[in-house]
């Protein structure tokens, strides 16, 4: 790993020993009865995981992104589907603290700091994912309210949430006319799908989100009319990052399960360590990992900054990332034969779990596409 603060060394050493009790001894029970750990959210939250980079005087922790990704990786390495979570929730509760106002802050911030009070995120729709500006979701002003209709799709914690964090089309058509709005659990015309079932991320809920004629106060507003696109857009380079953790974090649990498992493992009439080509693939996963964290952390250096090429480096980290993750545990599962296709080696959860991380936070296929329009851009 690349040099850390003992700050850094602490924050880690606390959090693995949170997944080590919390998280690993659950994972494959919540993964198998579909269960979301409000319980263990809170431990979470009562460790200042609830609001990671939200400052300090409402309950925040004021890390950087360098920490968090810090932080990501050594959930996932327990579990990925619970880790990915926290990165939602905590992507909802930064919005809300750096675009909201005094009094959005003051009620949320405290409450979703705890993880008592969870949040989503809603941006992608049943006819709008990657291509997140042609949203339908419409936001109508009418006096002193808004009122809402349209439906998101994939939503993370959906039904279980405090806050929704909505992103709806209050203008004209393209980016300018989005904007986030706050939707309180509970208000009238607020409803939700059937869970999907889907291939992984079994422990967190996931459904659509329904808006049929809900009104909300417009003070309920972050920032401006117009900013919604924007917010989503700074929200995602920080998810980038968590959800690329998520998935080095889950690579590397894969990686240490592999090693030990062909320490011990005879065939061929020797130890399997004997033949070369097991060693290679080892070596692989692991360079794999470390190019990856590296990335990583310039990315979240960058971010941290707020360097002029923060979007180019996040989308190209994120891509990178996944796509290593998911490469080193399917080399895992390839590596223990027949036995890395059976639940109780944990292997075919991690396959997945992070599977999903190369579709969600923006596709790697539309990763590249950032990446390259930097480059002609200039």
């Amino acid at each position: 790993m690349y040099a850390i603060s003992d700050d850094q060394r602490a924050l880690v050493d606390m959090v693995r020993q949170f997944a080590t009790d919390f998280l690993a001894p659950n994972a494959a029970e919540w993964d198998a009865t579909s269960h979301f750990p409000l319980d263990v959210f809170a431990k979470a939250g009562e460790l200042g995981m609830g609001a990671m980079y939200c400052a300090e005087d409402l309950g925040g922790s004021g890390l950087g992104r360098m920490d968090a990704v810090l932080v990501f990786e050594e959930l996932a390495k327990a579990d990925p589907a619970i880790a990915a979570y926290i990165s939602i929730h905590n992507m909802v509760a930064w919005m809300i603290d750096h675009y909201g106002s005094d009094e959005q802050r003051a009620e949320w911030i405290p409450i979703l700091a705890t993880m008592e009070h969870l949040g989503s995120y809603c941006l992608t729709e049943p006819g709008a994912g990657s291509d997140a500006a042609a949203l339908s979701t419409s936001a109508v002003r009418e006096g002193n309210e808004y009122v809402l209709n349209g439906t998101k799709q994939f939503i993370s914690g959906a039904g279980t949430s405090s806050i929704y964090v909505v992103m709806a089309r209050t203008g004209q058509q393209g980016p300018h006319g989005i904007s986030a709005i706050l939707v309180p659990a509970g208000t009238p015309g607020l409803s939700f799908g059937p869970l999907e079932k889907k291939m992984g991320w079994n422990a967190q809920p996931t459904r659509q989100v329904i808006f049929e004629d809900v009104r909300v106060p417009a003070s309920n507003l972050l920032a401006k009319e117009g900013d919604g696109f924007a917010i989503a857009l700074n929200g995602l380079n920080g998810g980038r990052l968590n959800i690329g953790a998520c998935s080095i974090g889950g690579g590397q649990a894969a990686l240490e399960k592999t090693v030990e498992y062909v320490k011990s493992r005879q065939a061929f009439g020797g130890p399997l360590l004997d033949q070369q080509s097991v060693l290679f693939t080892l070596a692989e996963m692991d360079t794999r990992l470390e190019c990856a964290r590296t990335l990583l952390a310039r990315a979240a250096s960058s971010l941290d900054q707020g360097d002029a090429d923060k979007i180019r480096l996040c989308a190209m980290a994120k891509r990178v990332a996944t796509e290593a993750g998911y490469w080193v545990v399917d080399a895992a599962i390839q590596l223990h034969g027949g036995y890395g296709y059976l639940k109780e080696y944990g292997l075919e959860k991690l396959a997945r779990d992070l599977r999903v991380h190369r579709i969600l936070e923006g596709a790697n296929e539309v990763m590249q596409m950032v990446v390259g329009r930097s480059l002609v851009s200039k």
